[in-house]
């Protein structure tokens, strides 16, 4: 019987579970490590069988896979979809195999967000409720129809059941592009979704664009300093000391706040350095801007606040504030501009 730690990862061609992944095949005790990983596409399965990873092609919609993999894990990070309640119900439903076989409760470190938190404010007003993550009666709090919250419930009630140990870690509006030999190899996505989705708008309508009056404010977070949010937790969980889980498991990751306006004044900037507006004056996105670049949704313009009390409390150690991520739009721009040159 293998002495290793059994890794099974979700997510590893994404912009979270890749920068997760590398953090694990460059970790001290990495020759401990037994990493397997889901791929829906054959060329990256190859590509990541060359960084010694063990690959399966599937996805998150393969339950039974989803099932019989976590059963064979001793730890189960699901760094994919977290609004995936059937992916979700399956790993649990391994995870309590894996339980049943051995008498030890596996870890599964899963990834939410902070829009958990979110509100409908529609740009309009600034939210004044803030959340600790070191407080688990506030968190409860939260309506279980909040973003995310049907799964985290999910999550929680298996802990409490005893059959797993779950840790939830919520990052914020994660910034900046991910790097490294698994985005050089083409394997990782390198870019986040909330600002990258506000930059490519206001290049196609030529000006910069807010939700409403853009008065609404979210936390902000580093990609590199969010997955390492995950190996300080990984490395508590692993070195036996006591780690908050179930209801007293959540993780936020956050190192500072911005309004929509200050992102959006931040992109007006680059558009005009870039040549690619004549003013860098923010504007509210019409309707049929929201319908377009959007969706419909105008979920950039709510509100979500916390503070990452309870991940610092574990030695996380983030250094990059709002000022490094407002500095990072005119890079980001740059790199979508390449792309579609």
């Amino acid at each position: 019987m293998s002495s290793k730690t059994a890794v099974f990862l979700l997510g590893a061609t994404g912009y979270i579970g890749g920068s997760v992944l590398q953090l694990l095949l460059q970790h001290p005790g990495a020759a401990n490590f037994e990493i397997t990983v889901l791929a829906r596409a054959e060329q990256k399965a190859k590509k990541l069988e060359a960084h010694g990873v063990r690959v399966l092609i599937g996805s998150l919609a393969d339950t039974a896979k989803l099932d019989s993999l976590a059963s064979q894990a001793d730890i189960v990070f699901n760094c994919a979809d977290a609004d995936d309640y059937g992916a979700t119900k399956a790993i649990l439903d391994g995870l309590k195999k894996k339980y049943d076989a051995t008498g030890v409760a596996p870890v599964l470190i899963h990834t939410s967000g902070t829009g958990v938190l979110s509100d409908t404010a529609s740009g309009m007003y600034p939210m004044s409720t803030i959340y600790y993550d070191s407080d688990p009666a506030q968190i409860e709090s939260l309506a279980p129809t909040q973003l995310h919250r049907n799964v985290d419930l999910e999550i929680v009630g298996a802990d409490a059941k005893g059959y797993v140990k779950s840790y939830i870690i919520l990052p914020s509006t994660i910034w900046g592009l991910a790097s490294g030999p698994l985005v050089d190899a083409g394997i990782v996505n390198p870019q986040s979704q909330q600002i990258p989705s506000l930059i490519k708008a206001s290049l196609a309508r030529g000006q910069a664009g807010m939700v409403g009056e853009g008065k609404n404010i979210w936390p902000n977070v580093n990609i590199d300093e969010v997955s390492d949010l995950y190996i300080v937790l990984l490395d508590a969980i692993l070195s036996g000391s006591p780690v908050g889980h179930g209801r007293d498991g959540f993780y936020f990751g956050e190192n500072g706040e911005h309004t929509l306006y200050d992102v959006g004044k931040a992109v007006g900037a680059a558009l005009v350095e870039l040549g690619k507006a004549k003013t860098n004056e923010v504007t509210t996105f019409t309707k049929d801007d929201l319908d377009k670049y959007f969706g419909g949704s105008d979920y950039l313009g709510s509100n979500s606040r916390c503070r990452a009390e309870h991940s610092r409390s574990i030695g996380w150690k983030p250094v990059k504030v709002t000022k490094d991520m407002l500095a990072s739009i005119k890079p980001e721009m740059e790199f979508i501009l390449a792309q579609h040159a």
